[in-house]
């Protein structure tokens, strides 16, 4: 089986180009409200290139986000240099599955935008979870969120989901394929980058992997693993969650 890791690497270059025209910034101030709650610091699991780190820190709140991607940590160091704002930001290359923090020392960890989901196996996503309430204080708030209803996702086969410029002019074409693995329980997303700049022409082909876990389902891990549900949400905006929900997010309290 492969590695909910693998691709990300290579998807690095891209990430920030097509969430700027997909998921936008329609969930940051979700979870900027959650961030000042909790006064931080702020534990972020697959913080990437600092999509959410950032707008976070800007707000005064101290941020540690882990990642094992090394392409995608430098390109939120290189954000960060850039970045003017006396707001603390630890960026940490390291496995979420083995946490190197101090237990208890978090009032906040949060896992935005489907990264449990990588963890394609169930010991990978135990130890996980096991490691968050390990650095969580007693009382402290978990939320994450998860892609709705991957299972229900149609498959297709070498469709151009975007096309766009970048800041420099290169023309950037997105084709996907999506498969689905019922056996494995897991959804991949085939990707094929394409960059043009005049007669240059440069392909990324890469696999992601998610496994397709439901609410109920992660519901049931979090409470195996010491953590309370507190709210189960359906949109940015705290509306109830339903099946039919376009976003999935699950608060909980550790106990």
């Amino acid at each position: 089986m492969a590695e909910g890791w693998e691709g990300w690497d290579d998807y690095a270059p891209f990430y920030d180009w097509e969430n700027a025209q997909t998921v936008g910034r329609r969930d940051v101030r979700f979870w900027q409200r959650l961030a000042a709650a909790s006064q931080g610091p702020v534990l972020e699991l697959g913080s990437g290139t600092g999509r959410v780190t950032f707008p976070l820190a800007k707000q005064g709140i101290t941020v540690v986000g882990i990642d094992r991607s090394a392409a995608m940590l430098a390109r939120a160091a290189s954000r960060r240099r850039r970045l003017r704002t006396k707001a603390s930001i630890q960026l940490v290359r390291g496995d979420i599955r083995y946490l190197p923090f101090e237990p208890r020392s978090f009032p906040l960890a949060i896992a935005p935008y489907g990264i449990l989901q990588s963890l394609l196996r169930e010991k990978d996503l135990a130890a996980t979870l096991a490691a968050v309430a390990g650095v969580l204080s007693i009382g402290a708030t978990f939320g994450l969120e998860l892609v709705a209803d991957l299972p229900s996702w149609k498959e297709y086969s070498k469709r151009v989901s975007l096309r766009g410029k970048r800041a420099n002019g290169t023309t950037v074409t997105l084709t996907e394929s999506v498969r689905q693995d019922p056996q494995r329980k897991l959804t991949l997303f085939d990707q094929e980058f394409v960059e043009r700049a005049g007669r240059h022409t440069r392909r990324r082909r890469f696999t992601l992997a998610f496994r397709t876990l439901s609410v109920p389902q992660m519901t049931r891990r979090l409470e195996k693993a010491g953590f309370e549900v507190t709210a189960l949400l359906g949109d940015y905006r705290g509306g109830p969650w339903d099946p039919r929900a376009e976003t999935w997010i699950i608060l909980a309290k550790r106990v």
